[in-house]
């Protein structure tokens, strides 16, 4: 069973999760998002102890269309995008995509 979360992106953004306790992080500079950056994601990927990748949102925009369809449709591990104007619809997304069904469905 995956348990470890894991944050994928730049230092300035792992750092934070970090000091507060996450022990598995790819950083991927600023400047060398792109190839570094599926690298880091697909790593995790194949990391069956990671259960959580929190990743910014604008990050998603800089992987390649394969790691990103690949991102998308995960479901162990789940990815969780923060930042960047995600809204309550992309979280809702994320949360349908987790469990598979949709706790907010209207009538």
């Amino acid at each position: 069973m995956s348990q470890e979360i894991a944050v994928v992106g730049s230092p300035e953004f792992t750092t934070g999760f970090r000091l507060a306790g996450v022990r598995r992080f790819e950083n991927v500079p600023q400047g060398e998002k792109g190839e570094d950056l599926d690298d880091a994601v697909e790593t995790v990927l194949a990391d069956d102890g990671v259960g959580i990748v929190v990743m910014h949102d604008e990050d998603l925009d800089h992987l390649s269309r394969d790691v990103r369809s690949e991102v998308e449709t995960s479901v162990e591990p789940v990815f969780v995008t923060l930042g960047g104007g995600a809204g309550s619809s992309g979280l809702r997304d994320q949360i349908k995509r987790a469990i598979g069904i949709d706790l907010m469905e209207e009538d």
